[in-house]
């Protein structure tokens, strides 16, 4: 992932089109054409050496005779042709290229090697980006190129769409133009050998030009490359995706019932939501999903409140919100009685029916309701009536809303009569839509985008706070069952793993034949629950491998001789290890749930939660998260089923104990963080009521893998990382990474900075930092980015903050951007220092090239800091800003 020379691809000053042509219909005519009528400022050269010119510019016989290094070349020649072209290109100097060609990677040379091959390996020795093969092009309005062979041109615009799919590409350029929708970029991936998603969430996540970036995903290769870029780009602009192959019949063949409910498309659902995307599902609702969060404030909340004239208008809206899981607002006892002072006659709850009179009640009617504390969010209906204005109205809206800088949406149901008034309302910033699905849709658009906000800027932990799991047992365990060459972990094994990691289990004991089964019941006592043992056996009910309730010693040797009888005839082929023999567990009243674990070939290991049993399938219920989990989205994965309600009570039933079950969860997600090998676990039925969980069965998958956390998805919180020092004083503070909890402490310790303290870090006087700026500085992409503090102790806990360390590194790991601060009653004891080494040395340990920095010039005192460090002074960045530079490739460790 880098974003290495797309400068030349996005913005070239010229262009060569390689395999130009006037054969009407071909690539390259097609291609010739529309860049001459893009409006391209820059040299267009044809290179071909059949012709002498190409739709009326002189042509090149090859790429060595251009008059000019071309920045970017368009490659329309047959598949065999096209390595010795980027060959030519790279010698000549060109830093990208676009291949239109189509066969590449199904075409072979002599020597067996795909021509795709071949190019990349070419375009690789020379720093060449390539954007293809079997691309259809890219469109950039703005500067007018259009270096593709689309059908349609583009209109300029804010929005970057990217697509995997050409054929979609023609069809959006088709139906966005009448509509008026420009685009910053339009770029077709084809088979994205190099330049990729995350390349151009990189490029266009931080690019002035574009305020919002549509995605259409078929397939993602590098997961956290895409997860990393996908997160920073989220955290500056909405990104939208529409992910094909939805259906089950796209899913891949699972063993286990978590592999089975967990299908691709669930992953990718809980991979762009945990982005911070928001995802859509047809084109209509992608851009208008744009428009909405690019004209609405930032929701408040989760329910919506209805104004309108029409009770049926109103009626199908609350259809819409209950059908798409969108919840109503309850108006408070004293807001009612504030609308009966207000209004003559109203339908006296929510929807608010004010009538088919003008805009006066209205606006009466949200005079009330933007200062009601449970009013989150406004939709104000109107639908044409021969006893009012649609304008007028529009018009008395857009003033209240103005005066009370309210969240407000508005759906002016109709046509010919109503269209002026949308217009205006949507001159004033506020969305406005055709018909009440169409408004409640968006509504939940910007309810679901800014959930998925908030879970981008959730960080979890490497490792559960207050809690030590026996690493050791399980490590044991793993490594035996690895060395016996077995793939699944024993139902006793299973459940020890969990019970190591505080997950309580009911205790299981193995039995080789009948008579020694009986001889454990007798021991145990009781009714107890019998299970076939075998490593071939994944779901035991399946072969009337599970007896229940057995009374005593006889009638448990009674059952497992037949359980093996039967399951030797049903499953002829399995291995019989023997038997497990446990209490009975009984907990009347329990709900069952299932907890597990799947490994996606995409985005690795994924945690899935859901109502359990052994028709868990045919239920269905169930929602997909990706590790590492902390308590909030755990609890967010929860409340996506269907289960949920169950959970929290109802009629004689007490509330489930749900921080256990979300406490299962995080642990669960903490095991496949800790241990790579394992692949995938069910737990099911894992039984919840108001007094805690009880795991019945479980089953644990496992394989030799990997360094540790490479297979996650997201990048935990680096524990690891954590340090204790000793500064000058004797005073001895723990430097870690920065966590999103870090939030309230980073507020006083940015207000115990002096005003030159704060000057020289900031570039100037600031007062308090709002919330969204100090997430970003707490909630970040360990991926990317880096802050270490320095916490003192107090009475045993974290105390305040005294210090912190930051870089940003660009995403080619080049360059990172350091910047530091410490308190000034501390200055002098070491920890500047202490802090600086610690961040030069993780730096280095990642390969990043140089670490750079701006320092005030009348900042002397950092300026003399860093040079003692290594730190060189480059040039002045204006007039009173110097930038300095460590060159981590040369210069010594840091004292």
């Amino acid at each position: 992932m880098t974003v290495r020379n797309l400068s030349a691809l996005f913005r070239p000053k010229s262009v060569a089109v390689i395999g130009a042509a006037e054969q009407e219909k071909s690539i390259g005519a097609v291609a010739m054409r529309n860049l001459m009528q893009g409006g391209f400022s820059g040299p267009i050269m044809p290179v071909t050496g059949k012709q002498q010119a190409v739709a009326g510019v002189l042509a090149y016989p090859d790429v060595q005779s251009l008059p000019v290094v071309p920045d970017l070349g368009v490659i329309c020649v047959p598949a065999r042709d096209v390595p010795d072209q980027i060959e030519e290109l790279g010698r000549k100097g060109t830093r990208a290229a676009i291949i239109l060609s189509r066969g590449l990677d199904s075409q072979h040379a002599a020597n067996g090697d795909s021509f795709q091959a071949m190019t990349m390996e070419r375009a690789r020795r020379h720093g060449m980006r390539i954007l293809g093969s079997s691309s259809l092009g890219l469109l950039v309005p703005a500067i007018g190129l259009n270096a593709s062979y689309a059908r349609q041109s583009a209109l300029p615009g804010r929005i970057a769409f990217i697509s995997q799919s050409g054929a979609l590409c023609d069809a959006v350029l088709d139906w966005a133009k009448p509509k008026g929708i420009g685009f910053s970029y339009f770029v077709s991936l084809g088979h994205a050998a190099d330049v990729d998603f995350g390349d151009l969430l990189d490029y266009l996540g931080s690019d002035p030009s574009t305020r919002a970036i549509l995605l259409y995903i078929e397939s993602i290769r590098e997961r956290r490359n895409f997860m990393s870029a996908a997160r920073a780009a989220a955290r500056n602009k909405p990104v939208l995706a529409i992910k094909a192959g939805r259906q089950a019949a796209g899913a891949r063949a699972a063993a286990t019932h978590t592999g089975a409910l967990a299908g691709s498309d669930a992953v990718y659902d809980a991979a762009l939501r945990r982005a911070g995307m928001l995802r859509v599902y047809d084109l209509d609702e992608m851009f208008t999903a744009v428009e909405t969060l690019s004209r609405s404030r930032p929701s408040r909340g989760t329910n919506l409140t209805i104004v309108t004239n029409g009770g049926g208008i109103g009626v199908m809206a609350v259809d819409e919100l209950s059908d798409i899981g969108g919840d109503l607002a309850e108006l408070s006892p004293e807001t009612v009685a504030k609308l009966d002072r207000a209004l003559p006659s109203w339908s006296g709850s929510n929807p608010v029916h004010v009538g088919g009179a003008d805009g006066e009640p209205y606006v009466k009617a949200l005079d009330v309701l933007f200062d009601a504390p449970e009013v989150e969010q406004v939709l104000v209906m109107h639908a044409p009536s021969a006893l009012s204005s649609a304008t007028e109205v529009a018009e008395q809206v857009v003033k209240s809303t103005k005066a009370h800088r309210a969240n407000v949406m508005a759906c002016w149901v109709g046509q010919e009569q109503v269209s002026t008034g949308r217009h205006i309302l949507r001159e004033a910033g506020i969305p406005a839509y055709e018909t009440p699905g169409a408004a409640v849709r968006a509504f939940m658009h910007l309810v679901n985008y800014r959930r998925n906000q908030d879970m981008l800027m959730e960080t979890p932990a490497s490792a559960l706070a207050d809690f030590t799991p026996d690493t050791g047992t399980v490590r044991k365990i793993i490594k035996g069952a690895l060395s016996a060459g077995r793939t699944t972990l024993s139902e006793p094994e299973a459940k020890a793993v969990l019970a190591a990691y505080g997950i309580p289990t009911v205790e299981t004991f193995t039995a080789t034949s009948p008579r020694e089964a009986s001889r454990l019941a007798e021991d145990i006592g009781g009714p107890v629950a019998l299970k076939i043992l075998s490593p071939d056996i994944i779901h035991k009910t399946d072969v009337d491998g599970v007896a229940l309730n057995l009374q005593g010693p006889a009638e448990v040797e009674k059952a497992a001789r037949r359980m093996k009888e039967t399951v030797a005839l049903k499953r002829p082929d399995a291995r019989i290890e023997g038997f497990t023999v446990e209490s009975q567990a009984g907990q009347p009243g329990a709900q069952e749930i299932i907890i597990g674990v799947a490994t996606d070939p995409i985005f690795g290991p994924v945690v899935m939660f859901g109502q359990g049993g052994i028709a868990v399938e045919v239920i269905g219920d169930r929602a997909i998260g990706l590790p590492p989990l902390n308590m909030s989205l755990a609890r967010e994965m929860v409340q996506r089923t269907r289960v949920w309600k169950l959970l929290q009570g109802y009629r004689n039933r007490p509330a489930t104990d749900i921080d256990a079950i979300c406490t299962a969860l995080m642990k669960v997600s903490q095991i496949v963080v800790d241990f790579p090998e394992i692949t995938d676990i069910d737990i099911n039925p894992l039984f919840a009521d108001e007094n805690g969980i009880l795991a019945v069965d479980a089953r644990i998958g496992i394989a030799a893998t990997g360094p540790a956390t490479d297979h996650l998805a997201i990048r935990p919180y680096p524990k690891t990382l954590e340090e204790t020092l000793t500064l000058h004083d004797g005073r001895h503070v723990l430097v870690r990474p920065i966590r999103p909890e870090d939030e309230p402490s980073h507020h006083v310790f940015v207000s115990k900075l002096t005003p030159e303290d704060i000057r020289f870090r900031f570039f100037g006087l600031v007062g308090e930092l709002p919330h969204s700026e100090m997430a970003r500085l707490t909630q970040i992409d360990y991926d990317r980015e880096m802050a270490f503090i320095a916490v003192v102790f107090k009475n045993g806990c974290e105390g305040e903050t005294l210090g912190v360390v930051r870089t940003v590194s660009d995403p080619d790991n080049e360059r990172a951007e350091f910047a530091v601060v410490v308190r000034s009653d501390l200055k002098g004891t070491g920890l500047g220092r202490k802090l600086m080494a610690k961040m030069i040395d993780y730096c280095r340990a990642r390969g990043t090239g140089q670490i750079i920095g701006q320092v005030l010039t009348d900042n002397t005192r950092m300026l003399k800091f860093t040079e003692s460090l290594g730190f060189k002074r480059l040039r002045y960045v204006e007039g009173d800003i110097i930038e300095i530079a460590l060159d981590l490739r040369t210069a010594e460790p840091a004292p």
